[in-house]
């Protein structure tokens, strides 16, 4: 006979026969993962049958637990995710001209989400997504969380990939951002189409006809996309033609909005409009047309996206197109606790509505 002790004390007695048997405790599951060389958590999704763990590896702990006689104590198991009542608010750290590093409209949307958590009986675990390590894998499995509200993604083409890793390993996840077509996550949204389409009608119907476009519209930015793709529409249906020169590229800052208002007037490109992908890049764009002598909007019309604080109180009070932040807040609430309750949870795509002041003329 040989004797194994574990690493929190346990004495597993093994015959020569290789039949185990279990003195002085009940094995767990921390001795499984010590024997197999892998996290407790691995373990745990293993046990589960989580895509997350490789096939070789989930053979290895069930072979080590059915030497061991484990069984999962499903009732505890139960029990546990119950009484966790907390989700997991995770920000994606944005430039900021403050300490914050959290974006203006993700500010205005937190208390929304904190209220309705408050309201359904949850408490709210506020954190910044670390890209840099494994974030998107133990809020469930160590009891941290129910589920998650992702806000922000900077390279969406690059954070892509771990909302994929989520939905492999079943994680239960929300994310505010723009609805694709086929996507496997759940995300609530705005009409960031209809909006772009909506602030570029009204300038044209102030009888603006050469519109240019400040913001990263790719892939890798989806809701400056949209918004882009809107923009283009209004266009379009007006019998104008969007124009590469009248395009500049740009981040949701205002230092951004303002290198991209230079750019496009160094081009010497004739525009008497600008719909920007955002309230921060209309500022900075502003600032930049005020420094080379262009009036607001009696030379040149500007529009921003979100309708965050600052708009309201930018010289002039900036037309923009608000997101709905309360109503985002609730909706990302109340759909990730219809993923946590395993009921159908669609993704949403909300309104948008158009503000209009005097930055439009």
């Amino acid at each position: 006979m040989t004797t194994r002790r574990t690493g929190n004390g346990a004495r597993l007695h093994s015959e020569e026969t290789g039949s185990p048997r279990v003195m002085a405790r009940k094995v767990t599951s921390f001795d499984i993962a010590q024997m197999a060389g892998v996290s407790q958590p691995t373990v745990s999704r293993a046990l589960r049958g989580n895509p997350a763990v490789s096939e070789q590896t989930r053979k290895r702990i069930e072979a080590i637990a059915q030497q061991l006689h484990y069984t999962v104590d499903k009732n505890a198991s139960s029990l546990r995710r119950r009484e966790s009542k907390t989700l997991a608010l995770l920000l994606f750290e944005d430039p900021t001209p403050d300490d914050s590093l959290i974006n203006p409209f993700f500010l205005s949307m937190l208390g929304s989400i904190t209220r309705t958590c408050a309201l359904r009986g949850y408490d709210l675990l506020i954190s910044f997504q670390q890209l840099s390590s494994d974030w998107h894998v133990d809020y469930e499995d160590s009891h941290k969380a129910d589920g998650l509200i992702l806000l922000g993604y900077g390279d969406y083409d690059e954070y892509a990939q771990r909302l994929d890793q989520l939905v492999a390993q079943g994680t239960h996840f929300v994310r505010w951002g723009s609805v694709q077509p086929n996507a496997a996550e759940t995300v609530v949204g705005c009409d960031n189409i209809q909006g772009g389409r909506a602030v570029t009608q009204h300038l044209i119907e102030r009888g603006r006809r050469k519109i240019a476009f400040l913001g990263t519209a790719t892939s890798g930015s989806p809701e400056f996309l949209d918004r882009y793709r809107g923009y283009a529409d209004a266009l379009a249906l007006a019998g104008l033609e969007k124009s590469e020169p009248l395009h500049c590229d740009a981040i949701s800052t205002e230092t951004d909005g303002y290198n991209a208002m230079v750019n496009l007037l160094q081009r010497g490109a004739t525009f008497d409009a600008v719909v920007t992908a955002s309230d921060l890049i209309a500022v900075g764009a502003i600032r930049a047309l005020k420094e080379a002598g262009r009036l607001v909007p009696e030379d040149v019309a500007v529009t921003g996206f979100d309708d965050i604080l600052a708009a309201s109180m930018a010289i002039p009070p900036l037309t923009t197109v608000a997101q709905d932040s309360r109503a985002a807040g609730e909706a990302l609430v109340d759909t990730l606790l219809a993923l946590i309750r395993g009921d159908s949870a669609p993704s949403i795509v909300l309104p948008a509505r158009l503000v209009v002041r005097s930055s439009s003329g």
